[in-house]
């Protein structure tokens, strides 16, 4: 396929494919991260102090981590389209559940529940976006996606915060309607999906049956060239390690990015800002991260790096961080935290483009789940942190260095793991006959 061909194709892919993802994606994060914007009101009304919210918004990702990896070999099973579409359905009925919220336990019980719920919807989607893009655009592909984090919390911010103006509304308070008017549109969408979304190019009839093929033809190429060199067994996979390298840097990025938005409302909230204010500064530094994770991405695939824009964009994560700590109790903290997201969201471009390079099949979609499942580990634990330390000493900015050390961290292994020779095979493939040396 000549690369205009290639690019007219990838691009008509892109337009019908994306949007459906993204906007799900949008709503998986705006019910993720709502109980940050609900806790301004809820814990005093629930009585749940800085410690057990910490734990709650950290023990989603516990039941996440335990059901992540079969949740994402299913998919590869029974298709992308029927799972993450019950994956949708799941969710947002359990996000609006957790409007019956009582007190702590039933907090703790229903963020758990929802954390099962939503297991494997982004590593099946990282999964599913191999099946439609050639590796050379995954990474801009990939930085396209995961913008939707930094969108949904731009969006989610005075989004939640104006539904909160709902309080004693038919009797409920703001937080209530606030998981159930974000809750449903979830359910119901999973339903859209359900019916709009194919598995594979070979199943997309908006595409010409000759694009159909030559698209196709050539993901199945390069998925055996992988599997040719590296294997497709998942028990191999899951003993590499860069696997296990890989899964360190995203814990370490996912940590510093959830450790950052559970707590950014009341951080932000503690300079004497209103909700309303609140809300709206909240989506700043946001705003920034899709201009992070479009830029870094397009860099990543123009010059062919994963190492160096990763390491930088985690860079900036650290810095922004550090700085915002020093900078704790003024608004110049939203500008460095605007430099951390920059950094958050356009380290997910290079990242997720490196699993590929020697994952297929099975291996491709356990490892990518495996990556995902001790990555949002850092999900439980920066939070649970951050909430400890804030109750310890009085003040966020000690937590704040806390997420700077580990995105500092996440520097330093892909300096040493993400090098000249990250692609080769590891152990040999699997030996296939040669033909015989021809007789003289």
């Amino acid at each position: 396929m000549v690369a205009s061909e290639q690019d007219r194709i990838v691009r008509q892919v892109f337009f019908r494919v994306m949007p459906l993802l993204f906007v799900g994606y949008v709503m998986a994060y705006i019910d993720r991260i709502n109980v940050g914007f609900a806790a301004l009101r809820m814990n005093a009304d629930l009585g749940i102090g800085p410690a057990v919210f910490g734990l709650g918004a950290g023990i989603f990702f516990i039941g996440y981590f335990l059901f992540e990896v079969p949740s994402n070999l299913i998919l590869e099973k029974v298709g992308a389209r029927r799972w993450i579409a019950r994956i949708m359905i799941t969710w947002g009925l359990l996000s609006a559940a957790m409007m019956f919220v009582q007190g702590s336990t039933s907090f703790l019980i229903l963020r758990f529940l929802l954390g099962a719920a939503e297991a494997g919807f982004y590593p099946g989607v990282i999964l599913y976006l191999t099946y439609w893009f050639p590796k050379a655009y995954r990474a801009r592909i990939f930085g396209a996606f995961a913008v939707g984090i930094p969108v949904s919390l731009a969006i989610g911010a005075p989004l939640s915060t104006t539904i909160m103006q709902l309080d004693g509304a038919l009797g409920l308070k703001g937080w209530q309607w606030l998981f159930l008017l974000e809750g449903i549109p979830t359910t119901l969408f999973g339903f859209v999906f359900l019916a709009l979304i194919p598995d594979r190019p070979k199943d997309a009839h908006w595409l010409a049956p000759a694009d159909r093929t030559a698209l196709q033809t050539l993901i199945d190429s390069e998925q055996s060239s992988v599997a040719g060199t590296h294997g497709t067994s998942l028990r191999t996979a899951l003993s590499d390690p860069r696997l296990i390298a890989l899964s360190f840097i995203y814990f370490a990025n996912t940590g510093a990015n959830l450790g950052l938005a559970f707590f950014l409302p009341q951080i932000l909230k503690s300079t004497g800002l209103s909700d309303m204010q609140t809300g709206l500064m909240t989506a700043v530094p946001y705003l920034f991260g899709v201009v992070g994770g479009l830029t870094v991405g397009w860099i990543s695939d123009r010059y062919d790096d994963r190492r160096i824009t990763l390491a930088t964009a985690l860079g900036l994560t650290a810095s922004g961080l550090a700085l915002a700590g020093l900078a704790t109790g003024s608004l110049w903290a939203v500008a460095f935290m605007a430099l951390a997201a920059a950094g958050l969201y356009g380290a997910k471009a290079p990242f997720w483009a490196l699993p590929s390079v020697f994952l297929s099949g099975s291996a491709a979609a356990g490892g990518i789940a495996l990556i995902n499942r001790i990555g949002n580990l850092g999900g439980f634990v920066a939070p649970s942190m951050v909430g400890w330390i804030r109750e310890a000493t009085g003040s966020f900015e000690a937590g704040l260095y806390f997420l700077a050390a580990l995105a500092l961290s996440a520097v330093v292994v892909t300096l040493l793991v993400v090098n000249a020779r990250f692609g080769d095979a590891r152990r040999p493939a699997v030996a296939l006959p040669l033909p015989a040396a021809p007789r003289p």
